[in-house]
Formats: C-alpha cells, sequence, structure tokens
C-alpha cells in the first residue's frame, strides 16, 4: 500500500467487506420509504448520549432530554450559542482524538464564549457501515428533539446552533436540520468530509444539503474514487464547499509518510495514515481556531485543472472565502459554490497564492521544452529557487499562466530572479540552429525572449508587472539568471537615462 490509489482503495474495501459479511449490500438509495418518519418525533430518551464541555480539558456532562436539571448541572448558558460536535462511522467504538483537540480549540481560542456540545452516537456508529448509515436519520431525528427542548425549555433559539459534523455525522448533521421543523432553520452546518458511500448522488433530502441550515459549508479532502465509491462525497453539499489541493487527496498522507505518523503515533500509524486524507477536513477546521491570523483563502473555480494555472485568484463579487470556523457567511443564491486552495501538509495550513503570466517569443518554429527556477525577493522575506516545468513546449507569442505557492508571507513582491535551468542540451541544439543560420555579429545564446511578468497576489488582490532588469537584452541565457523589477521602477530609469 505504497501510494494514495492503495489507501483509498484499502478504505473501500472496508466498507465492503464489513458489508458482505453482515449479509448487507451496498445500495445508492439507502433508505426506502418505508423508513420514512414523522418529522416532530417524540423522545422520551435517546441513544446518543450529549454532553456538554464546560472547560477544555474536562470529558464531558451529560445533558438528557427533558430534564431540565441537567442543563444547570452541566452550566448550559442560554444566552451563548451552541456548538455542536458530532462524529462518524466508529469500526472500534471509541471516540477519536480530534474530537478533544477540537473542543478545546472551541473553548479556548474564540473571542466570544459558546457552549461546546457533543453529539455521542458511538453505539450507533460501531456497526456495519450499512446499518451506520441507516442510524444516521434516527440520530439527526435525536438531535433535533434537543434542540427543539432546548427552545421549550429555556430561551434559546435555533439561529444560534452551529453542528459541525465529520463523514457520517454531517449527515446527520443534515438530517437534524430537516427533522427540526418549523418555520426557522439551525443557524450553522458545517460538513467536514462527508461521507460519500451511499450518499454520493441521493438527493438533496438524503444527504447533507443548502437546505438544511441558514448556512451551510462543507470541506472534502478525501473524494478519490475506486469500484464506484470514494471515501469522501464529491459532489457539492454545501452553499460553500472548500476543495483543498483539489479534494481527492491530502499532501502528507502518502503512505511514504508512514515513518513519521509513527514517530506522531506509534502502533497506530498504521490507521492514522489510512485515515489521513479523510480526517484532514477536521485538522485544517481545527487550524481556522488555532491560528486566527493565518486564516486560508479559497477561490472560486470549476476545477483543480483550472486553479493550477493560477486562473481563478479573484474576489470580486464573493468569488473568495475563508475556510473554516471564521468563514465570511453569506451567499446569494441556493446554488453550491465550489471553492478550490492549496494547503501545506501540517499545521499552519495556510499557504500564498500567485497566479504568474509569463509571454515567451521563441526565435525559432520548433517548441522549446525547459524548465526554470525562480527566487522571488519580498519586503519581508525570500524565496530561493522554486521549480518552474511548464506542461508543454514554449512557442512563440503564447502566454503561460500558472499557480505558485509559498509556504511563508514573503510580503510585497520587488524582485523576480529567472533561471533557464536545462541548458545543456538546450544550448547545443540552439547553437547547432546559430551555426546553420547565422543571426548577427553577436552569437545569441537563447531562442526565447520574455520581455515581462505579470503577477497577482491572491490573499492581498496585488496586480503587479515585472519587466526586464536589462531592457537593452530581453533573451533568456541559459545557466544565466536574469532578474525582473517592478516596470515603473525600469520607466523611472529610462527616463532618467533619456533626462
Amino acid at each position: 500500500m505504497g501510494s494514495p490509489l492503495c489507501v483509498s482503495i484499502f478504505l473501500v474495501l472496508s466498507i465492503f467487506i464489513q458489508s458482505s459479511v453482515h449479509g448487507q449490500s451496498l445500495r445508492l438509495e439507502p433508505f426506502g420509504s418505508s423508513q420514512a418518519v414523522e418529522t416532530k418525533k417524540t423522545f422520551q430518551d435517546t441513544k446518543t448520549r450529549f454532553l456538554l464541555f464546560e472547560g477544555e480539558n474536562d470529558q464531558g456532562c451529560q445533558i438528557r432530554l427533558h430534564h431540565p436539571d441537567t442543563l444547570q448541572q452541566c452550566g448550559f448558558n442560554s444566552s451563548l450559542p451552541l456548538v455542536m460536535i458530532i462524529h462518524g462511522w466508529s469500526v472500534d467504538g471509541l471516540l477519536e482524538n480530534w474530537i478533544w483537540q477540537m473542543v478545546a480549540a472551541l473553548k479556548s481560542q474564540l473571542a466570544q464564549p459558546v457552549n461546546v456540545g457533543l453529539a455521542n452516537w458511538i453505539t450507533l456508529a460501531q456497526n456495519h457501515y450499512t446499518v451506520a448509515v441507516r442510524n444516521t436519520r434516527l440520530v439527526g431525528q435525536e438531535v433535533a428533539a434537543l434542540l427543539r427542548w432546548l427552545e421549550e425549555s429555556v430561551p434559546f433559539s435555533r439561529s444560534n446552533v452551529h453542528l459541525i459534523g465529520y463523514s457520517l455525522g454531517a449527515h446527520v448533521s443534515g438530517f437534524a436540520g430537516s427533522y427540526i421543523g418549523g418555520k426557522h432553520k439551525i443557524g450553522r452546518i458545517t460538513g467536514l468530509d462527508a461521507a460519500g458511500p451511499l450518499f454520493e448522488g441521493s438527493p438533496p433530502s438524503d444527504r447533507l444539503s443548502p437546505d438544511d441550515a441558514n448556512f451551510v459549508d462543507a470541506i472534502h479532502t478525501f473524494t478519490r474514487g475506486h469500484m464506484g465509491l470514494s471515501v469522501g462525497i464529491k459532489e457539492p453539499i454545501a452553499h460553500y464547499d472548500f476543495y483543498p489541493n483539489g479534494g481527492s487527496f491530502q499532501p502528507g498522507c502518502h503512505f511514504l509518510e508512514l515513518y513519521r505518523h509513527i514517530t506522531k503515533h506509534g502502533l497506530n500509524a498504521i490507521t492514522q495514515t489510512i485515515k489521513c486524507s479523510h480526517e484532514r477536513s477536521v485538522h485544517l477546521f481545527i487550524d481556522s481556531l488555532l491560528h486566527t491570523s493565518m486564516q486560508s483563502t479559497a477561490y472560486l473555480c470549476s476545477d483543480m485543472n483550472s486553479f493550477s494555472q493560477g486562473l481563478c485568484l479573484s474576489c470580486k463579487k464573493g468569488h473568495c472565502n475563508t475556510l473554516g470556523y471564521h468563514i465570511r457567511q453569506e451567499w446569494h443564491s441556493k446554488k453550491s459554490r465550489r471553492l478550490f486552495l492549496v494547503t501545506r501538509a501540517q499545521s499552519p495550513f495556510r499557504v500564498y497564492h500567485y497566479q504568474f503570466k509569463m509571454q515567451f517569443f521563441n526565435q525559432i518554429e520548433k517548441p522549446v521544452e525547459t524548465t526554470f527556477t525562480m527566487s522571488l525577493l519580498g519586503t519581508k522575506e525570500e524565496m530561493q529557487k522554486i521549480p518552474i516545468t511548464l506542461s508543454e513546449g514554449i512557442i512563440s507569442n503564447k502566454t503561460y499562466s500558472f499557480l505558485i505557492t509559498l509556504d511563508m508571507d514573503i510580503g510585497e513582491l520587488v524582485m523576480i530572479t529567472l533561471k533557464q535551468e536545462n541548458s545543456a542540451v538546450w544550448t547545443n541544439v540552439w547553437n547547432t540552429v546559430q551555426t546553420i543560420i547565422p543571426w548577427g555579429r553577436e552569437p545569441l545564446n537563447s531562442g526565447l525572449v520574455l520581455k515581462n511578468i505579470r503577477v497577482k497576489a491572491g490573499e492581498i488582490q496585488q496586480r503587479i508587472t515585472f519587466c526586464s532588469e536589462n531592457m537593452d537584452d530581453p533573451q533568456l541565457h541559459p545557466t544565466q539568471e536574469k532578474i525582473f523589477v517592478r516596470c515603473d521602477r525600469n520607466s523611472k530609469k529610462l527616463k532618467q537615462k533619456t533626462e
């Protein structure tokens, strides 16, 4: 299992095996009409245990439906919002460590305090997958019943509720939103890599959808599909759907990272590696709480291929938003918006996105296959020798656009140094061409001319054009570094020369 392919196949196979052992089949329509239930079903007690956390390190105090004294005992503050975490499918019957990490972050990192709760449905989640899927509706009903009871028992509004559901828990959150009934909706639902099997392609009523709350956001991190299934759902299911690194697989989750995971997780390293991409959605969300000054920005785009060309770094008309807890809660229609971004392999996950546009002039007819390294000097930091490989050969008078991401904030970009790297072969080819077709008295060393580089910084929405520092020689010479500075500086130099 040395590739992302093996990781996703392993998880999908585990779902198939769990189901077949118990004589179940995976169907795309998990909820038959015979399983329909009344929206306002009354519960005297629930199989889901609702816990409330007073501090960031406690193990939770149980709130029991129709027992108002438990609200006071557990320290529920009706004047504060309620953030409720809902976990997903369980193989071992244990609550995962990320739950306590999220509780601690919510209790310690917010400027405005909130009630932090957990819907513990582990007894219903620790079943083979198809049974756990069916149980999501029951748990959704129980969450809805709790929220209705809170409204009836204390002065509390469902609009102050934020459900955070992971994997199957994301769909539990959606069912809670649809089952709660009444004229008003839950305030917000966040789906963290909502489960794909038995939900992909289902109608909105059978999964998390934008209709389930006033505002719904979702983070997709493991949508790589095999055998017709993917661990996380691929299709948009929210007002804003975030696809970090394209959403299919996450950096740092390759099986080659197993050794690093062993040093961190010990004997649990294999399990952690397998679910790394799926759980990354959770850690991206926690990261948004822990690093408030380093929020990740995502951009509206049609797909990751277009985003990788740097074509989607616009923030006009709400075309970008912040990933995680501090998202800007605005939307213009029920239609989902797909947003893309790149992240680092570990926390803090934020990177800085730049679009580079280069218009080359090729002095020979044959397309030039070449690679470059680029160094960027900013007002704060410098990044050296960033590899640049264009996906196709360079032809004349064509603009090439690509995305560069930086792990650090270099400040405002002031200078670019470009170097053509694969010079040995190309120099021999070009020298041969010059021998056959002399171009003038002075020998030329390259067939490529680059007059300027246009840059857009996504995070600050700044556009800058850089021109060759030596305007008398715009050619790219193999093995030699060429410096590009802001064109307004070049204009000043040219003006000084002519005065």
